[in-house]
């Protein structure tokens, strides 16, 4: 289910300051975004540019986008943080979010014409320099019908602003082995 923004005053900011978090986007090679790593869900099509995973900054790709990593930096209880890349002519399947306690806001920079997300029984479509917030845990899905690459930036935050449970070093613990510096 979509959430009403004006619940969450740190959005405002997002969208005070969206041309500037886009610039930064758009100034990203294509080699930096990787593929969702949830293949079953799309066929093509969907790559991502982390900044923050579980709170812990991805370092490299902060130093890229400073500004929006300062922007984010500052959202209570956030979690994850970075820009979802969606090219024309794909699908994301059905399928609900992981953790409860967390909230996933999208703020709209390029090629939103033509792309709509399903949140339950809800339609919505993106629209540059603004956001929308909805339950990861509700069934939903994506389809992008128009003609330029879909980007957005991508925020979990926990809500109610709990603290952190110990996601951090989990996480950390789990990277530093592969060769990710957090």
């Amino acid at each position: 289910m979509f959430k009403n923004k004006q619940d969450f005053p740190f959005l405002l900011s997002l969208e005070s300051e969206w041309e500037a978090i886009r610039d930064e986007a758009l100034n990203l090679r294509s080699g930096d975004f990787l593929a969702w790593p949830e293949k079953h869900l799309y066929e093509k099509g969907w790559d991502v540019f982390g900044l923050l995973a579980f709170g812990l900054e991805i370092k490299g790709n902060v130093k890229l986008c400073p500004k929006t990593a300062e922007l984010v930096k500052a959202i209570p209880g956030i979690v994850t943080a970075g820009f979802s890349s969606l090219q024309p002519d794909t699908h994301i399947a059905p399928h609900t979010g992981y953790p409860d306690g967390v909230l996933r806001a999208h703020l709209g920079l390029v090629g939103c014409e033509g792309c709509s997300l399903r949140v339950g029984e809800e339609t919505k479509v993106w629209e540059e320099g603004k956001c929308f917030v909805f339950d990861d845990t509700t069934e939903h899905e994506v389809w992008h019908r128009g003609q330029k690459t879909r980007i957005v930036l991508l925020l979990d935050f926990r809500y109610p602003f709990t603290p952190d449970r110990g996601w951090r070093e989990k996480l950390k613990n789990w990277l530093s082995p592969r060769g990710i510096k957090v």
